[in-house]
């Protein structure tokens, strides 16, 4: 079964961004591919216990159980060792990642305080986009009272958009509320 946003982006999107980027082919139209999902928490080079409230939320919020990452190498000044665990990471894909897409616009992002709307800076030159969040209690699958400590997390959208400007205009028709200029 698809959802709300993919039967959107088919019927909807594709056609219109097919029109305003002038392309012939309806293959070569900008579309998602994966969402991943980044929490990282340096405290839990002390206590590796620290990560399992992370990883309950992440799973909460993904609606799937995440990756522990590990250090690549060792940091001596943040006491960090090559192969310790210091976050969680989780890649959305197909009807999952569309799903989490519609919750982000439409629940998560209107619930930031003195919300402005996202950057229009954060794309890689590559057509990704990537968003930072600083509390995980803006997602309502958060339950306030479990929570002992804020964590932020990092949402990078991978499109097959060739440039920004595609990128940003497959986004636009998503529904992302990017900051306009004179703000």
């Amino acid at each position: 079964m698809a959802t709300r946003l993919h039967e959107k982006y088919q019927k909807e999107i594709r056609p219109a961004l097919q029109k305003e980027l002038g392309l012939k082919n309806p293959m070569a139209v900008p579309r998602l591919e994966k969402i991943v999902l980044n929490m990282g928490l340096g405290e839990a080079t002390q206590n590796p216990k620290m990560l399992d409230p992370l990883v309950a939320d992440l799973t909460s919020i993904a609606g799937q159980k995440p990756v522990s990452t590990k250090a690549k190498k060792s940091i001596a000044a943040f006491k960090v060792r090559e192969g310790m665990p210091i976050g969680a990471m989780v890649t959305l894909r197909g009807e999952r990642m569309y799903e989490f897409l519609d919750r982000l616009i439409a629940i998560a992002l209107p619930r930031v305080r003195d919300f402005r709307g996202v950057s229009t800076k954060s794309f890689d030159g590559r057509g990704n986009y990537t968003l930072g969040i600083r509390d995980q209690l803006i997602f309502p699958e958060i339950d306030y009272a479990r929570v002992e400590k804020l964590k932020g997390m990092n949402i990078t959208i991978v499109t097959t958009a060739k440039d920004d400007n595609q990128a940003r205009a497959l986004l636009r028709q998503f529904g992302m509320p990017f900051r306009t200029a004179a703000a």
